[in-house]
């Protein structure tokens, strides 16, 4: 298991090396201001109960700072995984259903902030104007999915859940950015429903198969974490 998770995130690392740069999500300066202030207002609720979260969660045990690094740096690497899509975006795979999955769906909305800032500051992918936007999309509405099915399923297979966490996460993150690209680019025939169609049509060349590969990656790494930190996951258990 530790080959396989070693193997995973050279690969992965690998792609992050590679000299395209395009979006993380949506483009800085992408958005109209109106709508890139929406988006910051629904996510600072979110971000600040997280905080809390990650408070309380590690305050028992401080090991789980450690575990909260490797999901961080889990979704930092495979977000950076980029193919072009839609003018002023991007597909990838996310990495926060496995944040949602072991620590919940707010503790992801800090891991998604901290990923996403790091990449626009540091790989020029994305923005901070948009910032708020994208963590609606890839920290907030991806992992509340993830983590629903998730604790859906757990019990009647464990590695299905998963996977299916992971995968209908990363495309939840999709379908989020494409409505918000839709409100805010409206086609002149058709409206908001017409553009939907269109960002989200694009969008799934290229996402669906990213989003099938996501979950299987991520069934690996679980099994990892569950197996060396079974400790952590029990405490996680009890205070999520």
């Amino acid at each position: 298991m530790t080959k396989k998770f070693t193997v995973c995130m050279m690969v992965a690392f690998l792609f992050t090396i590679m000299p395209n740069v395009h979006a993380m999500h949506i483009a800085e300066g992408f958005l109209p201001p109106t709508w890139a202030g929406v988006y910051f207002v629904i996510a600072i609720p979110f971000i600040v109960v997280g905080i809390m979260h990650i408070k309380k969660q590690t305050k028992k045990n401080k090991d789980l700072k450690m575990l909260l690094g490797l999901v961080a740096a889990y979704a930092f690497i495979l977000s950076a995984m980029k193919i072009p899509s839609v003018t002023g975006s991007c597909s990838h795979p996310t990495g926060t259903g496995l944040s949602a999955i072991i620590f919940g769906p707010f503790v992801s909305s800090v891991v998604g902030l901290i990923v996403l800032l790091f990449q626009a500051l540091l790989l020029a992918h994305g923005g901070i104007t948009t910032l708020g936007a994208n963590i609606v999309s890839m920290g907030i509405a991806g992992p509340i999915v993830s983590y629903l099915i998730y604790i859906g399923l757990k019990n009647k297979n464990k590695k299905a859940a998963v996977f299916l966490a992971a995968c209908l996460g990363d495309l939840a993150t999709y379908l989020v950015t494409s409505i918000q690209l839709s409100l805010a680019f409206p086609a002149q025939a058709g409206g908001v429903a017409a553009a939907f169609t269109k960002f989200f049509s694009i969008f799934s060349i290229t996402q669906i198969p990213l989003a099938i590969v996501e979950g299987i990656l991520t069934v690996i790494i679980f099994e990892f974490v569950e197996k060396h930190s079974s400790k952590e996951i029990e405490i996680l258990s009890e205070v999520k």
